[in-house]
């Protein structure tokens, strides 16, 4: 291997001076030949506190074999991942946001306090996808990025069902709309191995976004965790990262704006997750530009949703896999002159060349032609009004009806919205606000998925609307407003709602307004005052004191206000 090649890691092995680094790396059974290769960092989010990362180390294990093969000197290392699913509906689901933040920062110290030359990134749950992906950007070395893998679907009276069904259900029991062994089934059901949540929510969206920006081999993403012909991926992957090492080629050569827009296509396509609105400003962000809301909103509104996925549709991750993966749906998308074939991707080669042999599959209806498509515009729209001057974001996927105009019900964060609603005080046509969980004030930007899956299995998911400046699972379904910007704990809009206001969601027009004049908002906002903050010390507070608005990704910076440096 060529010397040439250990760009970074040449600072700790090479020369006299170096010789106790090196005293190290034989302690841990590196000998010359190991030394003189180029190290490359294999970071995992491995951990047992999800399914969705359960499979990780082993995966990497198989990487580094390939590594090893083929060159390089493979270095494991893990990143922390916080379970959007156990943290979802208490105190715990502030550290998920934050924790996609901790990812990227952790493997930046790894990577530049080690001098590793490339990285391979694995990642399974929600906010390790992104923070792993900013990373790539952040540092620039050659990089590859693989998605630890989708469960496979789990079973209930003979349909495929996912957790979405479970946090319904609890909703259906609270009503008593089904019974204790009912419930108890559909748990035991839902979850039958390892792997990340099977509809397109947050996890299986980001992983589509990966490989339709190009930091992702292709085919890799809709691989279940359990496959085993992902060996074959682990065989490829080890070889590809020792070519783009050789060849030069870094993430932000691969990870480009038309790079990104291509992306924002297959979110719109899958009805993907709201999430992505904010993962995707905050990764343009590590590559030095902006990929703002409206960039977005120009491209859901010009792509049709043609895959029928969970929670609008029928299917689930798995079965995007059965039918050939996010090629098809890439293809399909290429050919319908909605994607930039000329992008460069892992592959060395560029978008079209990866998917020019990739055939329409006939017979199934998981990934529809797009003179079938469910709608003519994307499964996310973009809402803006004087609630939200600066953009919130609804998954109008699956989502009937699409305008709601009633009274407000007001409530200073989730658990109280929850309580409220399993107390049966949430009633048809009632707008439920949910304030000051944005990324300041909560701190961390909650997830609601407890809040409105508890709202669907009372039955009232289509006669009631929720807006609020925190999040949404990509399980959410229904006219569930989040990312009200700019959030209520900086004095935005939504802080000045009462209860009885009347609040219209448009998601036709793109619309969210309240029927206030604008000199009684501004008289009522004289008359607020910012709460105290919820943490005073340790990372919460430390991330409420940096993290910017969800407009802009809800990146952390000292330097956010300033434009960021166009590379």
């Amino acid at each position: 291997m060529d010397k040439n090649l250990k760009h970074q890691s040449k600072t700790v092995c090479d020369g006299p001076e170096r010789a106790p680094h090196r005293a190290f790396f034989r302690a841990m059974g590196l000998g010359d030949k190991e030394i003189s290769q180029p190290f490359i960092g294999v970071a995992t989010t491995w951990n047992e506190a999800t399914p969705c990362n359960l499979t990780l180390h082993d995966q990497a294990e198989a990487i580094k074999k390939s590594i090893s093969k083929n060159g390089g000197t493979p270095r494991e290392f893990t990143a922390i991942s916080v379970s959007d699913g156990i943290a979802m509906g208490h105190e715990g689901m502030k550290s998920s946001l934050v924790s996609r933040e901790v990812i990227a920062d952790s493997v930046e110290l790894m990577m530049r306090g080690h001098c590793y030359d490339a990285l391979v990134g694995i990642a399974g749950c929600d906010k390790s996808l992104p923070g792993m992906m900013m990373v790539m950007l952040r540092l620039n070395h050659p990089s590859i990025f693989l998605y630890g893998g989708t469960i496979m679907p789990g079973k209930h009276n003979g349909q495929d069902i996912t957790v979405q069904e479970v946090y319904e259900a609890v909703g259906a029991h609270s009503a008593g709309k089904i019974s204790d062994e009912e419930l108890y089934a559909i748990e035991c059901g839902a979850c039958p191995g390892a792997g990340s949540c099977g509809g397109q929510f947050t996890a299986n969206t980001m992983a589509c976004v990966a490989e339709a920006i190009g930091i992702a081999y292709p085919g890799s993403s809709a691989f279940p965790a359990i496959d085993p012909l992902r060996a074959n991926m682990h065989e490829i992957l080890g070889k590809t990262i020792m070519t783009l090492l050789k060849e030069d080629i870094k993430p932000r050569d691969i990870m480009t704006k038309k790079a990104f827009e291509n992306a924002t296509r297959v979110v719109a396509a899958t009805g993907g997750s709201t999430n992505a609105v904010l993962h995707l400003p905050a990764m343009a962000y590590e590559a030095g530009f902006k990929f703002t809301v409206e960039d977005i909103e120009k491209i859901f509104n010009e792509t049709p949703y043609f895959v029928d996925l969970k929670p609008g549709g029928k299917y689930t991750a798995y079965d995007v896999h059965r039918v050939g993966g996010v090629p098809v749906i890439l293809k399909v998308l290429l050919d319908a002159g909605l994607l930039h074939g000329d992008c460069l991707t892992v592959t060395g080669k560029t978008m079209a060349e990866n998917l020019k042999d990739i055939k329409f599959p006939e017979n199934q209806d998981v990934v529809r032609p797009i003179s079938q498509a469910m709608s003519k515009t994307g499964g996310v729209k973009i809402l803006k009004g004087n609630l939200s001057p600066d953009g919130a974001v609804v998954k109008v996927a699956g989502c009937k009806k699409l305008i709601h105009r009633g009274p407000a019900k007001v409530f200073d964060g989730e658990q109280s919205t929850f309580e409220a609603i399993m107390n049966k005080e949430v009633k048809a046509g009632d707008v439920v606000v949910i304030r000051y969980e944005g990324p300041q004030g909560g701190p961390g930007m909650r997830e609601m998925l407890s809040v409105t899956a508890a709202l669907y299995g009372q039955g009232l998911g289509a006669d009631c609307a929720l807006l609020t400046d925190g999040r949404f699972s990509g399980a959410t379904r229904g006219l569930m407003v989040g990312h009200v910007a700019p959030e209520a704990y900086v004095g935005g809009p939504i802080a000045l709602l009462q209860n009885g206001d009347i609040v219209e969601i448009n998601a036709e027009k793109g619309t969210i307004t309240v029927e206030l004049s604008d000199s009684e908002l501004k008289s009522r906002k004289t008359k607020w005052r910012r709460p105290e903050p919820n943490y005073k010390s340790g990372v919460l507070a430390k991330y409420a004191s940096l993290v910017g608005s969800a407009r802009d990704g809800a990146v952390t910076t000292a330097k956010f206000e300033k434009e960021p440096s166009i590379v």
